[in-house]
C-alpha cells in the first residue's frame, strides 16, 4: 500500500466515530508529539500511560490531552490512563500512517545520514529504502532531474533534506526539512 492508498483508506478510529476529512495542524503536531511518547514508552514496557504523563514528556496541558483524543473516540479509563499499544495504533490510524511505508531521503549529508541509520522512521512503520544525493563524491555519479523522474514514477510525497529547491506539479507535495528554519520556528513560539 503506498502513502496516498493509506491516506486515502484509512479507518475510522475502531468506535465509529468517523474520521475528520484533514486535521487541523495543530491538532496533526500535537497526536504526532503524542506519538512519539507513546512509541518511546512502550519501547520501555509501559503497559499504561496518564494524560499527565503524556503533559509532563510533551508539555502540552493534559486537560488538551484528553480532549484531543476524546474527539477521536473512547480510549482512556478514568484512574487507570491509555493502553499504550492501543493508544499508539489507535492515533496511526488518526494520522493515517498505519501499516509499512517506503521512504526515500533526499539529501546523504551528516543530517541525512544519521535519519537513515536511525531507528526513529523504523518505530513509526517508515523504511528508508534509498537515499539520493546530487553530489558525486556520495553517489559516483550525476544524479540529474531526480525529481521529475520521480514524479513521472508516481511519487506523491518527497521529503527534501537538502539544501535545494525542489519544484513539482501541485499534486506532489515537497517537505523540506532544515535544522535551522526549525531552530527559528522554535524560538518564535516558544520562547516569546
Amino acid at each position: 500500500m503506498s502513502v496516498g492508498d493509506a491516506i486515502h483508506s484509512a479507518a475510522d478510529p475502531g468506535d465509529g466515530t468517523p474520521m475528520p476529512e484533514r486535521l487541523s495542524l495543530g491538532v496533526a503536531a500535537r497526536l504526532s508529539r503524542y506519538l512519539q511518547v507513546l512509541t518511546q514508552a512502550k519501547k520501555m514496557g509501559k503497559e499504561t500511560i496518564s494524560s499527565q504523563e503524556l503533559s509532563d514528556y510533551t508539555h502540552v496541558n493534559s486537560t488538551q490531552i484528553r480532549r484531543d483524543l476524546s474527539g477521536f473516540g473512547k480510549f482512556g479509563k478514568r484512574g487507570v490512563g491509555y493502553n499504550v499499544d492501543s493508544l499508539v495504533s489507535q492515533i496511526r490510524k488518526i494520522l493515517r500512517t498505519a501499516g509499512q511505508h517506503n521512504i526515500a531521503l533526499f539529501g546523504a549529508g551528516h543530517l541525512g545520514r544519521a535519519i537513515a541509520s536511525s531507528d526513529i522512521f523504523a518505530d513509526h512503520g517508515f523504511r528508508v529504502v534509498a537515499i539520493f544525493d546530487a553530489d558525486p563524491r556520495k553517489v559516483g555519479h550525476t544524479v540529474g532531474n531526480l525529481a521529475d523522474d520521480l514524479v513521472e514514477a508516481g511519487v506523491k510525497i518527497i521529503f527534501n533534506y537538502s539544501e535545494a529547491l525542489v519544484q513539482v506539479p501541485p499534486e506532489v507535495t515537497v517537505h523540506t526539512s532544515s535544522p535551522a528554519v526549525d531552530l527559528l520556528y522554535a524560538l518564535y513560539f516558544y520562547l516569546t
